[in-house]
């Protein structure tokens, strides 16, 4: 291409280390397609991104998907078969300055020998507008070529503007095959292990399910097992269960309290607690727990879910839910869990109703769609001498002057909506007898027929 030599890529021994200094999981990173492991959906043959890459051509894009899945070892693949310099940069320690004369070398490269350059910004998310902005016009003028990577969701994180002049592909957690393949690949290649380490079968299961399909943790795993462990008398280190186990302590969940795998886990605990699934609820909850999720927003949420889809079905549901709000409120981790976890399978299990959820729909449509009718008059306190003049309280009957405490002759809604019914209650648990007493209480409203009729009175007299 250039004349000029190319940045050294990721996959490439840096001058200043050794290779076999280098961590395991740089040394292995793949060098070219052949070597990538997993993204079938958007490298696999005849996929678009692979032939774009294979031909040379390189469009700005976003990668977007969990740790460990190949972004950047794949941005640095795509630039590579481009000929383009590679320059990689972190959003998390760089800033204006360092974009500004990255753009100025690569429009003075560009200029000079035609070659292009790839800027690979890494959690591209963590940039804000301003700094996005400056990245924008030399996109648009091709000054650099835009690769992307961000664990969160381009939609909320990236800018309208270049989201428009880039192409988004999503990667997904690598499969356990796919991790199976990277871990045996790093025991046998020269660049890894060299077949100086065995992994027994059970320890190499173990190593492929806390890797969480992240290739990164797995090899990092890896190197610290063979590390710790002693080479036998054939100068193989035999790396056992135990020494996984050592390894890595403990399995690191993958979580962002303040992204989309926030709001997807707790997604799956309502819904868990809403089917009445108790064992998925404590599932959920534990991992939102061992992730360092806010107990409070756990706890906040669980009152919610007990209004609104446990309801009237079960009325000590909101009296449990709320209780155990407070407890955590005082007590906090790690003991606030029984008090969340004995709401969750109350939750779980208790009948569920979202009857005041649907008559939010219909008082809605009523509100949105129907005039805002005064408040009659005969429901309005008359506090002063004028008011009372105007009609303010006249003609209102008392609940309790009644035998039952019910008059079913008054009446509280606005004339134009008299006889609306917003409640439907449903058959199950506790609501089964509200809706016995509403069924009663309506019948009887009914027969009555509204026999006080002339309350059309929403203004006062001479009010214009």
């Amino acid at each position: 291409m250039g004349g000029r030599a190319h940045a050294p890529l990721f996959s490439e021994p840096s001058e200043d280390v050794p290779a076999r200094d280098r961590p395991l999981a740089a040394r292995m990173r793949p060098r070219d397609l052949g070597e990538f492991v997993g993204q079938r959906q958007i490298v696999g043959e005849g996929r678009v991104l692979r032939r774009a890459i294979e031909a040379g051509q390189l469009p700005s894009f976003i990668l977007w998907g969990p740790p460990g899945t190949g972004k950047t070892t794949l941005a640095a693949i795509a630039a590579r078969h481009a000929g383009a310099r590679f320059v990689p940069i972190s959003a998390v320690s760089a800033g204006v300055a360092d974009l500004r004369r990255i753009i100025d070398d690569a429009r003075k490269l560009r200029a000079a020998t035609g070659e292009r350059t790839v800027l690979f910004i890494d959690e591209i998310h963590r940039f804000n507008k301003a700094q996005q902005d400056v990245v924008l016009p030399h996109v648009e003028e091709g000054d650099v070529v835009l690769i992307g990577a961000t664990t969160e969701n381009p939609s909320f994180e990236v800018i309208s503007a270049l989201l428009s002049r880039s192409r988004v592909y999503t990667l997904t957690p690598l499969t356990d095959d796919d991790v199976r393949t990277i871990v045996r690949r790093a025991i046998a290649d020269e660049r890894g292990l060299g077949g100086a380490a065995s992994v027994a079968p059970d320890a190499e299961d173990l190593l492929v399910n806390v890797a969480n399909g992240d290739a990164r943790v797995a090899l990092n795993a890896l190197e610290l097992a063979s590390d710790a462990t002693a080479p036998g008398t054939d100068g193989i280190r035999a790396i056992t269960t135990e020494s996984v186990r050592d390894a890595l302590q403990r399995r690191t969940l993958l979580y962002d309290r303040a992204g989309d795998q926030h709001y997807d886990t707790i997604s799956a605990f309502i819904k868990s607690v809403r089917g009445s699934d108790p064992d998925a609820g404590l599932y959920w909850l534990v991992r939102m727990i061992d992730a360092g999720e806010d107990p409070m927003f756990i706890a906040r949420r669980l009152v919610i879910l007990a209004a609104e889809d446990v309801g009237l079905a079960d009325p000590q549901a909101l009296v449990l839910a709320s209780a155990a709000q407070q407890a955590v409120h005082l007590i906090g981790l790690p003991e606030g869990y029984f008090p969340l976890a004995e709401a969750t399978v109350y939750l779980a299990l208790a009948p569920k109703s979202d009857s005041l959820k649907t008559a939010r729909g219909r008082l809605g449509d009523d509100i949105e769609n129907t005039r805002a009718d005064p408040v009659p008059l005969h429901l309005r306190n008359a506090v002063t001498g004028l008011m009372r003049q105007l009609g303010y309280g006249k003609g209102y009957r008392y609940a309790h002057d009644r035998p039952e405490h019910f008059d079913p002759e008054e009446t509280f809604l606005p004339p134009s909506l008299d006889g609306r019914e917003y409640y439907a209650p449903t058959e199950i648990g506790a609501e089964a007898e509200l809706k016995r007493r509403v069924e009663t209480l309506r019948r009887s409203v009914r027969a009555a027929g509204r026999t006080r009729t002339g309350r059309t009175g929403g203004s006062p007299p001479g009010s214009g």
